[in-house]
């Protein structure tokens, strides 16, 4: 979707319910930073704004450069850069909220109101944090042996993966929480 002023991609979108029906807006951060920025009706920047405020604490990037540095920040595990987790909403695996973690705390506690956990964890979770993400690593580096033809490699790192899947799998290697 594209700024409705600009036409770069849009990054905002905004619901306004002042008449009837529901108005989208569909805004490029910048264009959002601005929009935020004005007291509703006048169009005339406002301090004290509900829309100014909200500007603030989402922390819109002060130019074009920032957010564009930002966005070419990649994950060293899965390859996920910022730029792709704001266009898909998605994380690429449980180390992603290690190395965004800067970026991502506001807007956890935005949504959540805390950045812990304090619910219940699933009994079936068998898995731990940490060997999912060296199992994502081990897939990363067998798929790079296999497109560099290295193929005595791919299927060491293939060993190893059965391994520690199977590993896991073993009765009485459950986790509990």
């Amino acid at each position: 979707m594209k700024c409705q002023q600009c036409e770069k991609p849009a990054t905002f979108h905004i619901t306004e319910l002042t008449g009837a029906e529901p108005q989208e807006i569909h805004l490029c951060e910048g264009c959002a930073q601005k929009y935020l920025m004005q007291t509703p009706g006048t169009g005339m920047p406002g301090k004290a704004s509900l829309a100014g405020m909200l500007a603030q604490q989402l922390k819109v990037a002060d130019t074009a450069k920032e957010l564009e540095k930002l966005d070419e920040k990649c994950c060293p595990i899965c390859g996920i850069s910022f730029y792709e987790f704001r266009n898909q909403g998605r994380l690429g695996c449980p180390h992603d909220y290690v190395f965004f973690a800067s970026e991502l705390e506001p807007l956890i506690v935005n949504i959540h109101g805390d950045l812990v956990h304090k619910g219940k964890h699933p009994l079936t979770h068998k898995r731990s944090t940490e060997s999912q993400t060296k199992l994502i690593q081990l897939r990363r580096e067998m798929n790079e042996a296999i497109r560099l033809e290295q193929y005595e490699r791919a299927s060491e790192l293939r060993d190893t993966i059965r391994n520690l899947e199977e590993s896991e799998d073993q009765p009485g290697d459950e986790h509990s929480v």
